[in-house]
């Protein structure tokens, strides 16, 4: 009896490690990188080109415009970036057409949203709602002359509408009087407006 209780722990051992290895199996082969790992094996993988969408594929960054610091190519607030499926899918459409990817053919374009900006810069309208927003300077660069030149014969309500304003700006509360956004570094510091949507209104709970 006392030689059968070591092996017991390591019988328990044995089993919990193959157990471990099935499920990084399973992990592996239906995670977003299970076609890659399929192809590494030498396997194919026949989806529906709508399957795509479903994570066998990688995307690329933006590419940025540096005027703007929006993505290029931006139109009624979307853009479109490459996406590329894994290696050795090969896609069905629904008239039956096969498509076979080797990993540098471009599978279908993601959109993704974009800003429209009409050459306010972020950074200018702080700096000078900071050092001449006492004289309205602020304003007349954001397309506010009535307020601009009213803060400049009060010399910022007395410094108080200054203050204001520079705090508003800041916050990219008072942005450009045409409607347009600020231009803002694309991979900077952004703040983002909530509001209340069909999608995201919270309705009130009924209770029988």
């Amino acid at each position: 009896m006392a030689a059968a209780w070591p092996s017991r722990p390591a019988a328990q051992e044995t089993v919990a490690a193959q157990f471990l290895g099935v499920l990084w199996f399973v992990s592996v082969t239906t995670g977003p990188w299970g076609a890659a790992a399929i192809a590494a094996a030498g396997g194919e993988e026949t989806l529906k080109c709508e399957d795509l969408k479903l994570g066998q594929y990688i995307c690329k960054d933006p590419k940025i415009n540096d005027a703007t610091q929006e993505p290029v190519n931006c139109t009624n607030y979307t853009a479109h970036v490459p996406c590329f499926p894994a290696p050795n899918i090969t896609c069905k459409d629904f008239s039956g057409n096969e498509t076979h990817f080797t990993g540098n053919e471009v599978g279908f374009l993601k959109p993704i949203s974009c800003r429209n900006v009409n050459g306010y810069s972020y950074k200018v309208a702080v700096a000078l709602s900071l050092f001449l927003g006492w004289l309205g300077a602020d304003r007349f660069y954001l397309g506010y002359p009535a307020l601009g030149l009213l803060k400049f014969c009060t010399v910022g309500f007395c410094g108080i509408g200054s203050l204001i304003d520079f705090i508003l700006i800041s916050m990219q509360i008072v942005g450009p009087s045409d409607g347009s956004s600020y231009i803002i570094d694309y991979y900077g510091t952004r703040l983002t407006r909530l509001s209340i949507t069909n999608e995201t209104f919270r309705k009130t709970q009924l209770y029988p």
